[in-house]
């Protein structure tokens, strides 16, 4: 399940980017879309300097003897490079037509999901992680 939900991250962000080439082209990617990319590139960067490349995987199963971080972004939200994708994927949304919102909407519910088999995992794993659980959120500080 994991290598598919994966693969439908994967599909559905380079359908956001197709749809997104013509404004991109034309020179035409409106600023609130570049403010949402800033935002995607400054998460995603913030990220990696508390969860080094090696920690993490791209699929949802935890890394065989890797750590749980809850420094940095991880201590507001239990999966900011989720969130970072989210920022760029809305980033392409706003750039391209209305249609492509479903799109972005449909990767919003394929990272939930894929998050949720992680989490379950991870609370497997990590003895602490039902207590990071409780005291952050999932996608969005404070909210969700």
């Amino acid at each position: 399940m994991g290598a598919f939900l994966v693969f439908l991250q994967m599909g559905l962000l380079l359908l956001l980017a197709a749809m997104a080439v013509g404004a991109t082209m034309a020179a035409t990617v409106p600023l609130p879309a570049w403010v949402l990319a800033s935002a995607c590139v400054l998460l995603g960067l913030w990220t990696l300097a508390h969860n080094r490349i090696g920690n993490f995987n791209v699929r949802p199963t935890p890394k065989a003897g890797g750590r749980l971080i809850t420094s940095g972004p991880y201590q507001w939200v239990r999966h900011p490079m989720y969130s970072a994708v989210l920022l760029g994927a809305a980033a392409l949304a706003w750039a391209s037509q209305p249609w492509a919102w479903l799109a972005w909407a449909a990767l919003g519910l394929v990272l939930w999901r894929k998050s949720s088999l992680e989490e379950g995992w991870l609370a497997k794993r990590h003895p602490d992680y039902t207590a990071y659980r409780r005291r952050s959120r999932r996608f969005i500080p404070w909210l969700l």
